[in-house]
């Protein structure tokens, strides 16, 4: 009985990038951050070249029902001066029927000759462009840039990769790890600068999330606002994690977007919930308690923590139980920054994931002192 081999042969790449189209790459992420950082949609940005290397067009997606970044540059230019173009996008095109047409299809209507893109798109009914334009004669080149790509769209692609929203915890704290003083009194910890960098934080987050007792106790609005106090562009959806009611007179829900309440304490379902209603990207503000059940559950992908000059002491400390026992099992974290907010210092960091036998990725297993 005779066997067929396994079919080895290479997917197709193109001729490598050009100079031009590096370059086109670079304008095109420069491009993608005119998006808007919040919503239901990638960040994408796209430049349209002659055979020549001279830029016809330039495009980006401004958000949800808007033209994709590839329409939106083959909008601004003479239809006769597609047939033959290079076509440079951050991300695939996409392949599905949404609120928009396949850019696929709109690529090769239009006689676009080659396409060269960073990321492939993740998504399982957008993914598949790339393979429709090779199929369509198209040359294809992707992972331009792709280094750059995958950090400037981090959130976008964990969240379609997962299924659940980009979690960034937040804390604030005295230099001694506390969030309130022994009777409770915890707000102004920080000045007023890491208090409007919250704020900024807010608008750049698809929802804000707390637990119930942090709406009980403290009465948030978890609006975000400017300096003058006055509402900014984006506004957070507001979702509040427990089973405790809210009272009818809390200021959430006077929030410009309503309140979402999502009962029970299962994490990975809220954030599911989250996903499924088009939150990317979700910041928990919700105090020790529920700040802490998310990094023991290994849901925290960044945290901004406010570190103020005071001492409190007592017993009120920003995190509690996150399920380290010892030393050995301390959950490790990479310092992407530092930078000062008035008195204040703002530390932001990523995890740093720990491999099944306990060690950590890039981290010593030997932490022990002299």
């Amino acid at each position: 009985m005779s066997h067929t081999a396994p079919d080895t042969t290479p997917e197709p790449r193109g001729v490598p990038a050009s100079d031009a189209e590096v370059r086109a790459m670079h304008r095109a992420l420069e491009l993608a951050a005119r998006g808007p950082v919040v919503g239901d949609h990638a960040r994408v940005g796209a430049v349209l070249l002659a055979p020549d290397g001279r830029v016809l067009g330039e495009g980006w997606h401004r958000g949800a029902g808007t033209p994709h970044a590839e329409v939106d540059a083959m909008g601004k230019v003479d239809p006769a001066h597609l047939r033959g173009a290079t076509a440079v996008v951050t991300l695939e095109p996409c392949d599905h029927v949404g609120r928009t047409g396949p850019c696929s299809v709109a690529l090769i209507e239009a006689g676009v000759a080659r396409v060269v893109y960073a990321v492939d798109d993740p998504g399982p009914a957008a993914h598949g462009g790339a393979d429709r334009l090779r199929a369509a004669g198209v040359d294809v080149v992707p992972d331009v840039l792709a280094d750059q790509a995958e950090a400037f769209l981090e959130r976008w692609l964990l969240s379609v990769r997962l299924g659940r929203p980009w979690v960034t915890v937040k804390w604030a704290a005295s230099l001694d790890g506390r969030a309130a003083a022994a009777d409770g009194t915890s707000q102004w910890i920080t000045g007023a600068a890491a208090r409007q960098h919250v704020h900024e934080q807010r608008a750049a987050h698809d929802a804000v999330l707390v637990g119930t007792g942090t709406a009980l106790t403290d009465d948030p609005s978890l609006t975000a606002r400017g300096d003058a106090g006055e509402f900014l562009a984006d506004q957070p959806l507001p979702v509040v994690l427990g089973d405790r009611p809210l009272p009818a007179d809390a200021a959430l829900h006077r929030h410009p977007r309503g309140v979402l309440t999502i009962p029970g304490h299962d994490l990975d379902a809220a954030l599911h919930t989250l996903r499924d209603r088009g939150v990317h990207s979700v910041l928990v503000e919700g105090g020790p308690t529920v700040a802490s059940a998310f990094i023991a559950a290994g849901l925290a992908d960044e945290l901004l923590v406010y570190l103020a000059p005071v001492l409190l002491g007592g017993p009120r400390v920003a995190l509690g139980d996150i399920g380290v026992g010892s030393i050995h099992a301390a959950r490790m974290l990479r310092v992407m920054s530092t930078s000062s907010l008035g008195p204040d210092l703002l530390v932001r960091a990523r995890t740093v994931p720990q491999r099944s036998d306990g060690a950590v990725d890039g981290a010593p297993t030997d932490r022990s002192t002299t």
